[in-house]
């Protein structure tokens, strides 16, 4: 950005606002530390890709699913990992049906961004994107279209719904509620000025300094999350953040401040929930997560280090989760055909009561 005050600490930063309803978009190219189309039916017929040639075979059930198809169909899906163990469920019973029997689906881990980044830069593994939301959608497409000259959707879904929320050691929390009240952005930036840490919080200097992350906004959509609604909370609005808000001086300021004293900037909100549970609170103290993922870890985390306390930001945003089919030069009508054969297992009433099981919420509207 040529004109206006220069973003320091940024570098650059870009935010497209989307004003209508309660959507917004918004785009902050993060540089600092080291780092449409038609909705598919979930009840219609699944669209199904075998294997040529060879002799005729039954068709694989559950008791006995399809082996290895050296000819089979492959697609490759790059995905947000805060849906990894659902997804990773849904593939193996996929295999079990007489549709993924001649379709093998492999699952690409990546940050929300950072995969969008992969399509971009002619990753021709990929050929589904399914981040964290489509908040990123709109730089995706208009990067695409810029770089391959056609519009990279062909179709796309919402799999599963989650909002953001605030995860602490329930322990910690108490001290935190106590002297703060409930957990905002800016409670969280005066937690992190106190030189003294927990011992200035909560007479505890043994839990040395108050430690907060969220995900690399370049890289993850959680992160690209926080920053907006971060944005949000200081200005107290609930819609309609202008240029204006973000460029503001004093709000800079205190953003500034505030990520200076991050802990951590992770790629993927699935692998720094899965460090504050395995590493327990000397690794965090708070994060900033989906719902679906704290859910998802609650049980693990008691069995280790004790109970985790989970609170929702004043200001939210839903995580759709879509499903987007590309149309890429890499992509041909097997594969968009096997795609979509995924895709209707995934919004089946079956995988969407699996996917309440790991915390989200259904995207398929005849699951409660």
């Amino acid at each position: 950005m040529n004109d206006g005050p220069k973003l320091t600490w940024f570098g650059k930063l870009i935010l497209l606002v989307m004003i209508g309803g309660c959507a917004v978009g918004a785009y902050f190219a993060f540089q600092s530390r080291g780092k449409s189309a038609p909705s598919t039916n979930p009840s219609a017929t699944t669209a199904s890709v075998q294997p040529t040639g060879g002799p005729a075979t039954a068709p694989p059930t559950a008791s006995n699913p399809a082996p290895p198809n050296s000819e089979a169909i492959q697609i490759g899906i790059a995905y947000g990992t805060e849906k990894k163990r659902w997804m990773e469920w849904a593939v193996e019973e996929f295999r079990k049906t007489p549709e993924g029997g001649g379709i093998s689906v492999d699952l690409i881990g990546l940050g929300s961004i950072e995969a969008a980044q992969a399509i971009i830069g002619g990753d021709q593994r990929i050929h589904v994107w399914s981040p964290a939301s489509s908040l990123y959608k709109e730089t995706f497409v208009r990067d695409f279209e810029a770089k391959q000259g056609r519009q990279p959707i062909d179709k796309e879904e919402i799999l599963a719904l989650t909002p953001m929320v605030f995860v602490s050691w329930a322990e910690r929390a108490t001290f935190f509620e106590k002297k703060y009240g409930a957990y905002t952005f800016p409670n969280i930036s005066a937690a992190l000025k106190e030189k003294s840490g927990w011992a200035s919080i909560a007479q505890k200097p043994e839990w040395g300094f108050f430690k907060f992350a969220h995900t690399h906004p370049n890289q993850s959509n959680s992160g690209l999350l926080a920053l907006v609604l971060m944005a949000y909370d200081y200005h107290g609005k609930m819609k309609n953040l202008t240029l204006a808000d973000i460029l503001d001086s004093k709000f800079q300021s205190w953003l500034i401040d505030l990520e200076t004293s991050v802990t951590d900037l992770p790629n993927s909100t699935g692998n720094m929930m899965k460090d504050m549970v395995l590493k327990g609170p000397s690794t965090y103290d708070t994060i900033f997560v989906y719902e679906s993922v704290a859910i998802d870890y609650l049980k693990n985390a008691e069995g280790r280090w004790g109970e985790l306390h989970v609170s929702y930001p004043r200001f939210n945003l839903w995580s759709d989760n879509p499903y987007y089919v590309l149309n890429t030069p890499w992509s041909d009508k097997r594969h968009r055909q096997a795609s979509q054969a995924f895709l209707n297992f995934l919004m089946s009433e079956p995988a969407q009561k699996m996917a309440l099981t790991h915390g989200f919420r259904p995207g398929n509207p005849n699951v409660p």
